[in-house]
């Protein structure tokens, strides 16, 4: 798997992003950003595809959670980062600062441990694909 598999991330409080992430320079923020616009605010999982990349969105509980990816990273990757940063997001501000924060405030807070995620899924993706394949084993239970 490519090292840059995963490109782009961000959270966002409904249509407001909250912070964001990338190493890289393309169209692909604001695509992202005008699908967030389109999202359904009930929680689900959406995925786009657009110009061989993967817009993968998490909503929940009136945030989302979005990782932009090419094509070859495949679905499991990208959903397991989306709850790696889910948990994460939610440990650090759940129920407080992130009922209120700014757009793009918590960037110098959150913005690296976007990254570190990202990195962490993209260095160990046998690791991930097996959680993953064990929660989803899981919630059939």
């Amino acid at each position: 798997m490519a090292q840059q598999s995963l490109i782009y991330s961000f959270v966002a409080r409904g249509t407001v992003i909250l912070v964001d992430f990338t190493d890289f320079k393309g169209n692909f923020t604001s695509i992202a950003a005008q699908c967030l616009q389109k999202l359904p605010s009930s929680n689900n999982k959406v995925i786009y595809n657009c110009d061989g990349h993967t817009f993968n969105y998490l909503v929940e509980n009136g945030f989302t959670y979005c990782v932009v990816a090419v094509d070859s990273a495949g679905r499991e990757i990208p959903m397991a980062f989306l709850e790696r940063v889910k948990e994460d997001f939610n440990r650090r501000y759940g129920g407080g600062k992130a009922a209120t924060a700014q757009p793009n405030s918590l960037n110098k807070e959150f913005g690296s441990k976007l990254k570190e995620h990202m990195q962490y899924c993209m260095d160990h993706p046998d690791e991930i694909s097996k959680l993953a394949k064990v929660k989803a084993q899981v919630s059939e239970l």
